[in-house]
């Protein structure tokens, strides 16, 4: 089947358990310029994501279709929910994370660490206490912009003026995602060195602490990553998402088009999974 067609490819029966084989890939969008940063938003029961070079945030619904949600959008690269629904944004241009309030309006959430700029916040997730995580490697930047010595993984603790660098031994800090129970924290290296996705542990005091590799992807790098109920991580690679089971094993593929930088699970039953592909946007129904 051509490249040119999205679709599932199993590698292991437990691929069958989370999709149908011949699920059909919607098309959400296309025709964009870089696209990114997908999350569903329970409130308005629509999808977000980012077109980072084309300066616009979109919406889109079933109902509704696409829409502009914000433009100029400050070129937004990776998006999330808090645990009020609250969408939180890191702006790759403004070098900043900011959260939209219920009535449109943004606040500005992070913006500097130890009285520097941040480099390029790339993509966030919320723990149920309330403490945001982000990445901020420098791809927004140019390389005489960089004012942080090097590129970490960041907690914001609730009402703090800045946050605090939680891991700063990695090279292209990228996609995260916490393990259903909270236990682990899973990082994104987008390096070419690298190219795979590191597991940490979270301490009682939300230091972390090192748990190895979970696995590597190939082709392309990962880049944004989730993880189910289950405790399957979903990565995007050059070929698409790679779904991998809780002990790091290769399971299947929604293989896309174009290269995957980011995916999302969500929708109205919690069981869609929105992937960004450089300039197109597709929907995936699972089990």
């Amino acid at each position: 089947m051509s490249r040119s067609t999205p679709r599932i490819e199993i590698l292991d029966p437990e691929m069958k358990t989370i999709v149908d084989p011949a699920a059909p890939f919607t098309a959400v969008a296309s025709g964009l310029k870089f696209t990114e940063g997908p999350a569903w938003l329970p409130r308005t029961r629509e999808w977000v994501f980012s077109d980072i070079p084309g300066d616009t945030i979109y919406a889109w619904s079933r109902v509704g279709g696409l829409r502009v949600f914000r433009t100029p959008s400050h070129r937004a690269n990776g998006n999330t929910t808090d645990r009020e629904g609250r969408l939180i944004t890191c702006e790759h241009g403004a070098r900043r994370v900011t959260r939209t309030e219920p009535d449109g309006s943004v606040t500005v959430l992070a913006a500097h660490h130890a009285g520097r700029r941040l480099n390029s916040p790339n993509d966030a997730v919320v723990k149920s206490d309330g403490t945001l995580w982000f990445t901020d490697p420098p791809y927004g930047i140019k390389p005489d912009e960089k004012e942080q010595p090097g590129n970490h993984v960041y907690r914001l603790d609730p009402g703090a003026a800045e946050p605090v660098a939680v891991a700063t031994d990695f090279l292209m800090p990228n996609g995260l995602c916490f393990s259903p129970d909270e236990s682990r924290l899973y990082v994104a290296d987008s390096s070419s060195e690298r190219h795979h996705v590191r597991r940490l542990r979270v301490t009682r005091s939300n230091a972390l602490e090192d748990d190895g590799v979970f696995a590597a992807v190939a082709p392309h790098v990962p880049d944004g990553i989730r993880m189910d109920a289950a405790g399957r991580l979903y990565s995007t690679a050059g070929d698409g998402v790679q779904a991998f089971r809780p002990d790091g094993t290769l399971i299947g593929k929604f293989l896309t088009p174009q290269v995957a930088a980011n995916c999302c699970l969500g929708g109205p039953a919690g069981n869609e999974l929105l992937i960004t592909a450089t300039t197109s946007v597709w929907l995936v129904a699972l089990r």
